[in-house]
C-alpha cells in the first residue's frame, strides 16, 4: 500500500464529510464545488497555512509535527482510531526497498487456549492480524462458522463476510458488520503495509466483492470493541447478543472476542439450546487446542507430523556392538571370520540381497546349521566372537522374515530353469 496515497485520500474523505456548519463557520450559500470543507477552511481551523495544509494532503508529511497533526485531527473531528491511524500514514516505518518479508506467525498461547476451552457455555474465538481466526472454542465454532472444517486462507473475518454466502443470512445487519470489517482491515493496514498476506486479501476481496471495493474507497477507520449483534442461525433461529473484546497482555494482536446474551431472555435460552446440541456433536477444535500444552524440542513429533508414522521399533534395532545404535554399516567383503567358522548356514533361508550370512558352533540356540567346525588347528577350543554372535544372532533374525525364494547366483537360477 503507498503511504502517500493514503495519506492524500484520508485527508480528503475526513474532510468531505464535514459541513461549515458543522465546525462553527458561516455558510454563505450558492453551490460549493466540492463536498463538504474547502482546504482553506480546515487550514484556518487547524492554525496552518494554506500551502502547508495542500502539502500534507498531497501525501509530504515526512517533517510535519506532532502539534500540527494534533490540530489536524482537533478540526477534522477524528476519533481516538482514526487519530492514530493519521500518525501511522504519516510517518511510516521505512524498510529497505526490494527486501520483502514473510507473514509473521501468530501462536496461540495453550493457556490461552484452555480459557477458550473452559469458557463452554460462552461462543468465543480470537481474531488475530489481517482478522484471521487463529483459535476459537466449540460454540464459538457453531455461532460464527466451522472454522476448523475452512482452508487456513478462508479462516478470515473479511473473507468470511465477503465471500461466503452464509454471512448475508448469519448477520442480520450485515452491512454494518461489513463495514466494521473494513474498518478494522484498513487500521491493520495502517499498522503493517509490507504485509504480502494483507496485500494478498485485499486483492482477492477488490476482485471479487463489489461491496468491498465501495466500503474500502470510503476510508472509514474502525476499533473492535463491544456492542449487540443480530444473528439468524440456522440451528436455533434469531439471536440477539452482546459482544465484549478482550486484549492478552503482552500480544496486542490478538484479541478475544466473547458473545452472551442478556439474562433470561429467548437469546439465552437459545445460546443453552445450541451449546447442547453442540456438546453431543463431533469436537472440531481449533490448531492451537489438538496440541499438547508442553513444550517440546523441535525434533518431537509436534514439529515433525510424519515422525507418528513412523514404524514401531525392531528389537534388534538397538546396539550390536560397542554402544552403537542405528544401522549397521556395510561390511567390506574381506571380512575376517573367528577361527573355526564355516562360511555358510547351510538349510537357513538366504537373506534378501542374496547373500548368506556366517555362524558357527554354538553361536547361535537352535541353528539348523552343520555343527562341525571346518578343519584347522585353530578349530578346537577357539571361543566365539561377541561381535560374530550379535552379528549371527541380527542376521538370523532378519533372514526368518525374507522370503525363502532368493536366487543367489546365475548357476542356481540356471539349474531351477
Amino acid at each position: 500500500m503507498d503511504q502517500r496515497t493514503e495519506l492524500s485520500e484520508f485527508l480528503r474523505s475526513r474532510r468531505a464529510r464535514l459541513q461549515p456548519s458543522d465546525v462553527g463557520l458561516p455558510d454563505y450559500g450558492g453551490r460549493r464545488r466540492v463536498p463538504g470543507l474547502r482546504r482553506e477552511e480546515l487550514a484556518q481551523l487547524a492554525g496552518v497555512s494554506t500551502a502547508y495544509y495542500v502539502r500534507l494532503e498531497q501525501g509530504h508529511g515526512e517533517n510535519v509535527s506532532e502539534a500540527v497533526l494534533d490540530a489536524i485531527a482537533r478540526a477534522l473531528r477524528l476519533t481516538h482510531a482514526e487519530r492514530e491511524h493519521l500518525r501511522r500514514i504519516t510517518k511510516p516505518v521505512r524498510r529497505r526497498p526490494g527486501r520483502g518479508r514473510p507473514a509473521r506467525p501468530q501462536p496461540v498461547r495453550p493457556e490461552f487456549q484452555q480459557l477458550l476451552d473452559a469458557m463452554e457455555n460462552v461462543p468465543a474465538y480470537v481474531i488475530g492480524r489481517r482478522l484471521d481466526v487463529i483459535a476459537w472454542n466449540r460454540l464459538g465454532s457453531a455461532l460464527a462458522g466451522d472454522f476448523a472444517a475452512l482452508p487456513p486462507d478462508h479462516r478470515n473475518m473479511a473473507w468470511q463476510v465477503f465471500l461466503d454466502p452464509a454471512a448475508r443470512e448469519l448477520y442480520l445487519d450485515w452491512e454494518g458488520k461489513a463495514a466494521d470489517v473494513v474498518g478494522i482491515l484498513r487500521l491493520d493496514a495502517g499498522r503493517d503495509p509490507d504485509d504480502p498476506r494483507l496485500t494478498s486479501l485485499i486483492g482477492e476481496l477488490s476482485l471479487k466483492s463489489g461491496d468491498f471495493r465501495r466500503l474500502w474507497a470510503a476510508h472509514d477507520i474502525r476499533e473492535k470493541g463491544h456492542g449487540t449483534k443480530e444473528l439468524h442461525h440456522p440451528v436455533v433461529g434469531r439471536l440477539t447478543l452482546r459482544y465484549e473484546t478482550l486484549r492478552p497482555a503482552g500480544d496486542a494482536d490478538q484479541v478475544l472476542v466473547a458473545y452472551h446474551a442478556d439474562p433470561g431472555s429467548s437469546s439465552a435460552e437459545s445460546l443453552r439450546l445450541l451449546a447442547s446440541w453442540t456438546a453431543t456433536g463431533p469436537s472440531r477444535q481449533s490448531p492451537s487446542a489438538a496440541e499438547p500444552s508442553g513444550s517440546q524440542s523441535p525434533g518431537s513429533e509436534r514439529s515433525n507430523p510424519a515422525a507418528s508414522a513412523r514404524p514401531a521399533a525392531s528389537p534388534y534395532d538397538g546396539p550390536v556392538t560397542g554402544g552403537r545404535t542405528g544401522p549397521r554399516p556395510r561390511r567390506s567383503r574381506r571380512s575376517v571370520r573367528a577361527p573355526g567358522v564355516r562360511r555358510s548356514c547351510g538349510p537357513l533361508p538366504p537373506l534378501g540381497h542374496g547373500r548368506r550370512f556366517d555362524c558357527g558352533p554354538g553361536l547361535v540356540p537352535g541353528c539348523a546349521s552343520d555343527p562341525t567346525p571346518a578343519p584347522g588347528p585353530a578349530a578346537a577350543g577357539s571361543p566365539a566372537s561377541p561381535r560374530r554372535r550379535a552379528s549371527c544372532s541380527g542376521r538370523m533374525a532378519r533372514a526368518a522374515s525374507a522370503p525363502a525364494t532368493v536366487i543367489t547366483s546365475a548357476a542356481t537360477r540356471k539349474a531351477v530353469r
